[in-house]
């Protein structure tokens, strides 16, 4: 099992981060489209990492509803900051029994794959756990690929 406890740069300050939006929502099914919906309004559409930045919220987002207190009649806050260097999501929940897991699953399993894919797909990831709840967040980096090295 990995571990991805986050040193004291990567923790929100007095425990929430700080940020370009910042929502509570329920923590119900449906609530995960509509932090979708006000991420992406908050990026833009046009914005380089629109789309990753979406999937990698949606299984933050699923997760807190399906694996802690935030699904059982909680709610989970989202925080997106943007800024030149790229951009960084926060996703605290209610907290679980256990530390988030990138546990990896078999091929015939329907669930397993978010924390896999966060892991796969941003920059640097991590999580904190403390007075009771749990803040997952993800990173992703704008990056420039020099002129001579593009194809």
């Amino acid at each position: 099992m990995a571990s991805h406890q986050v040193d004291g740069d990567d923790k929100p300050a007095g425990g929430q981060p700080g940020g370009d939006l910042v929502v509570r929502l329920p923590g119900v099914a449906s609530q995960v489209g509509r932090a979708r919906e006000l991420i992406g309004a908050a990026l833009g559409r046009d914005h380089p990492l629109h789309d990753d930045v979406l999937l990698l919220t949606s299984e933050l987002a699923t997760n807190a509803i399906l694996h802690t207190k935030s699904g059982s009649g909680g709610s989970f806050t989202v925080t997106v900051s943007n800024s030149q260097v790229g951009v960084r999501v926060f996703v605290s929940d209610g907290g679980s029994p256990e530390p988030p897991c990138v546990c990896r699953t078999s091929a015939q399993s329907t669930s397993g794959r978010g924390l896999p894919l966060i892991e796969a797909l941003s920059h640097r990831w991590g999580f904190t756990r403390e007075s009771g709840s749990t803040t997952v967040w993800f990173e992703l980096l704008h990056e420039r690929v020099p002129a001579g090295l593009a194809v």
